[in-house]
């Protein structure tokens, strides 16, 4: 096994834990399941932000803790006040130190796009990311079957989630489906974890122009923006360039006024 089927096999246990102990039929009388949600999509294509969907994560099986220190609701909300189209807020909680909580947290207070980043292999955590207040949901195509992805995928649109499915390889692409949003190329090998931004160059003339498309992992620089925008990449998806550091928020700020010079 590779430590994607490890992490896989760690969320199957996670969800029947959760299910056990917050039934369907609870999350669904969640305050936020009622909430009309914020599209990631067109915020990304807004001319008026970056494009970029910021990620608040604490650690990784790669990097290990990549920041013990920051607050989720610090950093998130002064990633969108200085350009970000949205944010990604990892709730893997054994591999990634995440928590729904972490989220739902956050949307309290917060009027902008939230993407929930996590391994989603059942219905009920699109219910539950409905009910803890995400807009969005990542779906991997390396670990699920094309018929899968369209039923999760169908589910997210029923409850006005849009969908980001991520994609590493050309084959994958055609595990796609109407009810997706956004197609995002992971630069990072989720089996190995060697990363290479281009595989994003490589991917994009493969995607359909029907899809937003974003680059995802290894972005450090402006000058890939820049490169990956020629490409014909909408947006990107960053985080640890962000999270390293002991202050996100103002290393956010100095990425956005390098891309913009």
């Amino acid at each position: 096994m590779n430590i994607l089927d490890d992490i896989v096999a760690s969320k199957r246990k996670e969800i029947d834990f959760h299910i056990s102990a917050k039934p369907l039929k609870e999350l669904e009388c969640s305050r936020y399941f009622e909430r009309k949600t914020f599209s990631i999509s067109q915020s990304i294509i807004d001319r008026n932000r970056t494009g970029i969907i910021a990620e608040f994560k604490r650690r990784s099986p790669s990097k290990g803790i990549i920041n013990s220190k920051s607050l989720v609701g610090d950093v998130t909300s002064g990633y969108f006040n200085e350009g970000a189209s949205a944010v990604s807020i990892l709730t893997e909680e054994v591999y990634f130190g995440g928590s729904c909580e972490d989220l739902t947290g956050v949307r309290e207070t917060a009027s902008f796009p939230i993407l929930r980043k996590d391994f989603t292999i059942d219905e009920y955590q699109v219910v539950e990311s409905k009910s803890i207040g995400a807009d969005a949901i990542l779906i991997i195509a390396a670990i699920l079957e094309k018929n899968e992805i369209l039923r999760l995928s169908r589910l997210a649109r029923s409850l006005e989630l849009e969908v980001l499915m991520e994609v590493h390889e050309k084959a994958e692409l055609d595990k796609a489906n109407e009810y997706v949003n956004i197609i995002g190329v992971n630069n990072r090998d989720l089996k190995t974890f060697s990363v290479n931004t281009e595989v994003s160059v490589l991917m994009a003339r493969f995607i359909p122009s029907d899809f937003i498309k974003i680059s995802e992992s290894g972005i450090s620089s402006a000058d890939e923006i820049k490169k990956l925008r020629e490409a014909g990449f909408d947006g990107f998806l960053m985080g640890e360039k962000f999270m390293t550091s002991s202050d996100p928020v103002k290393t956010f700020s100095e990425f956005v006024k390098e891309i913009k010079r």
